[in-house]
């Protein structure tokens, strides 16, 4: 079984640095544009994929519904394990704002967020669950960095740290209890149409 895990295409909160957690923020026409760049490299790449599940964030929904629909691939109903961790009082401010209300180190600071654990804990059950319900099928994934992050750190432990990017693609592959990464974080996709 492969699992391709994608995070969502660029929101305008993205792009002002704003934490977005569990509001539920729409693509912009850039991230329009990168899950369109996404579908077309998968097009053209060995590997072949036969669903595409999101979390229930407009963002994600919106990324996969555009990526499903030009491989041609059932759109699974959207799992709310996989949405977004909640950031409590932070959501919606930028580093800037964050700084001016709570100083240099908030984020040492409790604001509501959930736990590394908490999100750790529902992204490996989502897999399991994925995993044993379509054991032998390769499922594409929408969800969002945050999780991502945290499940790769449940995954890996410290071994992958770098921040994960907008329409980035991780591809594992499951060989009996273990998850191999066959692509990590990759953009190729944008780096390629931003020359």
């Amino acid at each position: 079984m492969l699992m391709g895990l994608i995070r969502h295409g660029q929101t305008d909160w993205n792009a002002v640095g704003r934490i977005q957690g569990q509001s539920d923020i729409p693509l912009n026409g850039e991230g329009r544009r990168q899950a369109k760049m996404l579908a077309e490299r998968l097009q053209h790449e060995p590997y072949r994929w036969d669903y595409c599940i999101t979390s229930n964030l407009s963002r994600a929904e919106e990324t996969g519904r555009i990526i499903a629909g030009r491989l041609g691939l059932p759109l699974l109903e959207a799992d709310e394990r996989i949405r977004e961790r909640a950031y409590g009082q932070v959501e919606g401010l930028t580093a800037s704002e964050r700084e001016a209300r709570w100083g240099r180190n908030w984020d040492q600071e409790e604001f509501g967020q959930e736990k590394d654990e908490q999100l750790q804990t529902r992204a490996l059950a989502f897999m399991g669950d994925i995993s044993a319900k379509h054991p032998d099928k390769n499922v594409l994934v929408v969800s969002h960095g945050g999780l991502l992050a945290q499940l790769y750190s449940a995954l890996y432990k410290n071994k992958y740290s770098e921040r994960i990017g907008n329409l980035s693609l991780t591809i594992l592959e499951k060989k009996e209890q273990e998850w191999n990464p066959l692509l990590y974080n990759c953009t190729r996709h944008i780096l390629h149409n931003q020359r």
